[in-house]
């Protein structure tokens, strides 16, 4: 059962609004004007006018069940605790007005969506992972696809640029110079390193957490792929790791 509105405890009061246009599994645009992107979520993709762009796989089914569940009807629109992305659209979650129904949970439990969190919006994340772990459990959607399967760590190398979710085990942790490292491997030059900015340290540190707690512990992490030393993936708040042991 997805939090019902009045349950969700957002920090900006929600206004009611019309969904008239879907632009793909994750973005709607309301009558007045404003578009929308649901935030804590990713989509699969479309090309959007982008040359060269492949779409994922199942992109425009996500977009046939955004438009099933928003188009032409009464939302009400919460945004989140940063409203703006850089693209000038407003980040919040969607509800049906009338059956207040959650619209990123029920993305996400069609395995049309992932988790795709920010440490500047991180309301009802908890909630939305379970979503997402049921529906990979039941291989709804997405889930059922290799394309989005789950990489270990010794595999990512071939995914620089793309987001992912990774698991694997920590085998050691350290801070550097105020930066901080979670090696998934012995040769932090070469495998997959999650590292964590000064600002994300205190974020971790806010939650009771340090990089050296993760040692030994298999992880679930989610995040876009870099190339520095090896595979790199910057963590920016706690909800972007998993403890699966």
């Amino acid at each position: 059962m997805a939090p019902a509105l009045a349950e969700t405890e957002l920090p900006v009061q929600s206004r009611i609004a019309r969904a008239v246009e879907i632009v793909d599994g994750d973005t709607v645009i309301l009558d007045d004007g404003r578009e929308v992107r649901l935030v804590g979520i990713q989509a699969p993709k479309l090309p959007l006018g982008r040359a060269s762009f492949t779409p994922w796989p199942l992109a425009e089914e996500a977009k046939a069940a955004l438009s099933e569940l928003t188009l032409g009807r009464e939302l009400a629109v919460a945004p989140g605790p940063a409203p703006l992305d850089r693209h000038g659209r407003l980040l919040a979650h969607l509800y049906d007005a009338e059956s207040e129904l959650w619209i990123q949970g029920e993305m996400l439990e069609r395995g049309l969506a992932r988790v795709y969190s920010f440490h500047d919006n991180r309301v009802l994340i908890v909630e939305m992972l379970e979503k997402e772990r049921a529906a990979r459990a039941a291989g709804r959607g997405i889930w059922s696809e290799p394309w989005y399967a789950i990489r270990g760590p010794e595999e990512v190398a071939r995914d620089i640029g793309s987001f992912q979710l990774v698991e694997g085990e920590v085998v050691d942790a350290a801070v550097v110079r105020g930066r901080g490292y979670l090696n998934f491997g012995e040769d932090y030059r070469h495998d997959f390193t999650i590292a964590l900015d000064r600002a994300a340290l205190a974020r971790f540190a806010e939650s009771g957490l340090a990089p050296r707690d993760y040692i030994g512990h298999r992880l679930r992490a989610r995040g876009w792929v870099e190339s520095f030393n090896g595979p790199m993936m910057d963590a920016t708040h706690p909800e972007q790791i998993e403890v699966l042991d």
